[in-house]
């Protein structure tokens, strides 16, 4: 039987969703007020031994920096909209793999740091380049070599606009390529429209896809496949 917590009559919390799936859950704040994002963090440490929350408001991350529990220790990650709660006595595993993050411009770094902070709470190693889009195409073989002399087990890249640098770094790699269409694009086919149809057009062999701005989703894929090696 799986076992859940029914935290204050609003919300279910399934604390062996790892267990299960293989992927902790983590707490997503649409709609919730800080009060509750800190109390629902709380409570899934307590049973887990840490929890996380992704895709933080500006007006949900400043309330939470004066929140304080004896015996928890909070950090958070504006760059990435996240928060992490921990156990004061919990260690992370840290040696299931390494993977790739890679953006192609500074605007998608947000996202970008969303998958790397994900997959490093995960356990894994992330070797990370940011601002080497298409646009600069020689700015791609430095990175590259160093992710593959790391022996990633796998590259998430994250691009808006035409999203085309998912597609062209996997023909240039031998491991899976995670491609995570960014919302920062404008114009047409902007908020990652554009970027998502094109990276499910391509006919690049070994590139997958996630939802736009899904860092979440790309890092416990990428988590996954690394800890399958």
């Amino acid at each position: 039987m799986s076992k859940s917590n029914y935290f204050n009559r609003i919300a279910e919390l399934g604390v062996l969703c790892g267990e299960r799936c293989g992927v902790p859950e983590f707490i997503m704040p649409l709609g919730k007020s800080p009060a509750l994002v800190y109390e629902l963090l709380i409570k899934m440490a307590e049973n887990n031994g840490f929890s996380a929350a992704a895709k933080l408001s500006e007006k949900q991350l400043g309330p939470l920096k004066a929140r304080r529990r004896k015996g928890f220790v909070l950090k958070l990650y504006p760059d990435a909209r996240m928060a992490m709660l921990r156990k004061r006595n919990f260690k992370f595993k840290n040696n299931v793999g390494s993977v790739g993050v890679i953006s192609a411009g500074s605007a998608d770094i947000v996202v970008a740091e969303e998958a790397r902070i994900t997959a490093e709470v995960l356990g894994c190693k992330a070797v990370y380049a940011y601002d080497i889009g298409a646009a600069g195409v020689h700015r791609l073989i430095s990175p590259l070599k160093t992710m593959l002399k790391e022996k990633v087990s796998c590259i998430i890249v994250v691009a808006g606009m035409d999203g085309v640098l998912p597609a062209l770094i996997k023909s240039l790699v031998d491991v899976p390529v995670i491609g995570v269409p960014a919302s920062g694009g404008y114009g047409y086919g902007a908020d990652g429209k554009a970027a998502l149809m094109g990276m499910l057009q391509s006919c690049t062999p070994g590139l997958v896809v996630v939802n736009i701005d899904n860092g979440f989703g790309a890092a416990a894929a990428a988590y996954l496949i690394a800890k399958k090696e």
